[in-house]
């Protein structure tokens, strides 16, 4: 990022906080027209990438003249939709020819998002879409399924530029919405602390167990996940305190790296504050986020499950201890001295529950980051903090008492926040305070701008997919491919997951999946969400997937560990998450839907499924095991992960027979690596 002379470093300070307080005001007292909102959230996206990401290398420490051309250019670019308003709303789609404006500030723009694109999340984005774009105009040149009449340039200029289908379409819209106010949410939240509470808390919780610091990892990246929906930004925060403590404990460089990796990548799909391509996928699915999290609840629930026991019998199998309970925090205290601080998350699940929107939830939960912080600045009451809490709620409840609609109640709370923080800023006692929550709204919208590019840019492969029908045609191909069986469509659609994942950020390899790949799942019977799952669980899985597993390059670099090794241990670990998809997929029970009593039957049985997993492959239940004891572990696990009464009875079967096995197997000496006594084993090995 581009470290700017003061004086422009406030003129980009100042822009990103009037995008925060722009998007939260406006989700707040009501959401302009779908054209409106999202210009205004790339004009502020594009001019802050210009402003901050560098062309080159060289240009780190300086602004050159066609970085401002480029920002002039984004904001004349937008500036013509807007201008030009009402012609654009009125006018007929691919029927009346763009005009000369539309067709330079156009091209203008779609130029100007690939570069955005290209600088904030790297080349294969932009360059997949450049691919999209050539395609629009060779179609006619084409054989067999790829071929299509061809468009002309002002078509294609209609669709990405003019329509909602294109640069300004559902990705964009998402991350208007959704994706920022979570966002400005998760910035909140650090500000207030809650990364030290959550790094507390899970050491509390579990420091003191057998692999305690590994069990540290799995606890706080999942709690990290509230803050940061990035798999490699979880690592960096967290893994700086975690992977050290693993190595000082005894585990091995390269396992305590795919841990971290693993436990951070996990915070992408845990509800209840998932990644931003969640927040899509509700768009696309058109129900409500909450259903998403619901359904996603508990295959999360199972891939920690199994990372979790993973440490465990490794843990069992090297002879590691905890941390000693003198070394660490008392529960009791991090509860009492910061336990406030989780309520935020609680306001979300219960305005979710009872059926609010996630922005209103997202907006009422950051009010109440402000309150919570406040009034325990500095682990003591605040007085200013709690006169400024007590005014809040006072207006607010004055607002809902007078019968105001929801978009005034939320005008309400908005201004009197903006109220107590200004007056907070004047205040020396409350200024390094106030100066904390204006930070938070800096980096709310700094942390939003590569979703903004790489939605813009998903944008264009979408309309091109619309516009010339690949789509269509690429699910007949889908079908063709995998004779119309189920299981090769969805181990391509796997495979396309984990290859895109790799050059891509989540969200945007999610979106064009989406577009080309579920549709033929749905046509072959899966219900919608699980397709719609299954993608996303691959383009999150790719980040700790060799050849290119860059949360494993992010972890590994902290520990100190090689590379190659450090993503296939991430892969054994992370076995569950492999699996986890393709049973959901047949057995949608795990998502919660279906026959209670399936449902029922379907969560205890993957839950024991994923523990004989981590046993299997680990090597270790009750005692070191054999190789055929593994083998029927990993058996069970798979037959029991599979929903169905048949598959369980033939899983216990074998789990029992594995059990049975190792109870009346007498151990093995205790010597070498597998002694279970041993304290410290090297951590180099």
């Amino acid at each position: 990022m581009r470290q700017l002379p003061a004086p422009l470093a406030r003129v980009a300070a100042a822009g990103a906080i009037a995008m925060s307080l722009y998007h939260v005001y406006v989700v707040v007292t009501g959401v302009p027209e779908a054209l409106i909102l999202r210009g205004a959230h790339l004009a502020f996206a594009f001019g802050l990438i210009f402003l901050l990401y560098p062309l080159t290398a060289r240009d780190r420490t300086r602004l050159p003249w066609y970085d401002v051309s480029l920002l002039v250019l984004v904001l004349a670019s937008i500036g013509w939709i807007f201008w030009n308003y009402d012609y654009v709303r009125t006018r007929i789609y691919y029927v009346d020819e763009p005009t000369v404006g539309d067709k330079v500030f156009g091209t203008a723009l779609v130029l100007l998002t690939l570069e955005a694109a290209r600088r904030t999340i790297g080349w294969v984005m932009p360059a997949t879409a450049g691919v999209f774009l050539v395609y629009a105009f060779v179609g006619p040149w084409l054989p067999g399924m790829l071929h299509h009449p061809g468009f002309s340039f002002g078509v294609v200029l209609d669709q990405l530029y003019l329509t909602t289908e294109g640069i300004w379409g559902i990705p964009v819209g998402v991350s208007a919405t959704y994706v920022i106010l979570f966002v400005v949410f998760g910035a909140f939240l650090e500000k207030s602390g809650a990364g030290q509470f959550f790094m507390d808390f899970a050491q509390a919780l579990t420091g003191w167990a057998r692999g305690g610091p590994g069990k540290v990892s799995v606890v706080s990246s999942s709690l990290f996940g509230t803050i940061s929906g990035s798999a490699v930004a979880n690592v960096m925060v967290d893994g700086w305190l975690t992977i050290p403590l693993m190595k000082k404990t005894g585990f091995r460089p390269p396992f305590a790296a795919a841990i971290e990796a693993t436990a951070s990548t996990g915070g992408q799909i845990m509800p209840p504050v998932m990644g931003a391509a969640a927040f899509v996928m509700a768009e696309f699915l058109q129900i409500p986020y909450i259903r998403v999290a619901i359904h996603a609840l508990v295959p999360a629930i199972l891939y920690y499950v199994a990372l979790f026991f993973s440490i465990h019998f490794e843990a069992l199998r090297t002879g590691l201890r905890g941390i000693p309970r003198s070394e660490l925090p008392a529960l009791g205290t991090v509860i009492l001295q910061r336990g406030h601080l989780f309520l935020p998350v609680v306001i979300i699940l219960v305005l979710l529950g009872v059926g609010f929107t996630a922005t209103f939830a997202a907006f009422w939960a950051t009010l109440t980051v402000i309150a919570l912080y406040w009034m325990r600045s500095g682990g003591r009451w605040n007085a200013y903090g709690l006169g400024a809490t007590l005014f809040m709620a006072v207006a607010v409840t004055l607002a809902v008492a007078l019968g105001l609609s929801g978009d005034r109640v939320g005008f309400v709370g908005f201004a009197a926040a903006a109220a107590v923080v200004l007056l907070g800023w004047l205040m020396p006692a409350s200024r390094e305070d106030a100066r904390r929550f204006v930070q938070a709204l800096e980096d709310g919208a700094r942390n939003t701008l590569n979703v903004a590019a790489a939605c813009a840019c998903a944008g264009i492969v979408i309309g091109v997919i619309a516009l010339t029908g690949l789509g269509l045609r690429f699910t007949s191909l889908v079908l063709a491919l995998a004779g119309d069986s189920l299981i090769p469509a969805l181990v391509l659609t796997m495979l396309a997951g984990l290859v895109l994942g790799m050059g891509m950020p989540t969200t945007p390899a999610y979106i064009v999946q989406a577009a080309l790949l579920i549709p033929a799942l749905i046509k072959l019977g899966v219900v919608p969400v699980a397709a719609h799952l299954f993608v996303l669980y691959f383009a999150c899985l790719s980040a700790i997937t060799p050849p290119v597993a860059l949360a494993v390059y992010a972890a590994a670099g902290i520990g100190q560990a090689p590379l190659w090794r450090s993503g296939w241990e991430a892969v054994r670990v992370a076995a569950a998450g492999f699996i986890v998809p393709f049973m959901f997929v047949y057995g949608p029970g795990l998502l919660l839907i279906g026959d209670p009593g399936e449902i029922a039957l379907a969560i205890p049985t993957a839950v024991t499924g994923c523990i004989c997993l981590a046993a299997g492959l680990m090597g270790y239940l009750l005692k070191p095991a054999t190789w055929w004891e593994r083998a029927l572990l990993l058996v069970a696990a798979l037959m029991l992960i599979d929903p169905g009464l048949a598959t369980d009875l033939i899983g216990l079967a074998a789990a029992g027979g594995a059990v049975l096995s190792q109870a009346l197997r007498k151990a093995p000496a205790r010597a070498g690596s597998d002694a279970p006594d041993r304290k410290t084993p090297a951590a180099t090995r």
